[in-house]
């Protein structure tokens, strides 16, 4: 199920960011192991709606940190 789908992918990128910190999202598709930008932006979105990180649009890239 996507449901299923999207908590692994949050927790993928829940892992790498408290291992490196803040992390552009190429740095991060890299460090959490994600194959797509729809796979990110999927588990982005889960920890965006539970309120658990930061993004910032730096110079047409988004950068991502832990709250």
């Amino acid at each position: 199920m996507l449901t299923t789908k999207a908590g692994e992918l949050a927790g993928a990128i829940w892992v790498a960011l408290s291992e490196q910190g803040t992390l552009t999202g190429k740095e991060l598709k890299k460090a959490a192991k994600i194959k797509s930008d729809k796979d990110l932006y999927l588990g982005l979105g889960w920890l965006l709606r539970e309120d658990k990180v930061y993004t910032a649009e730096v110079e047409k890239d988004i950068t991502v940190s832990l709250k």
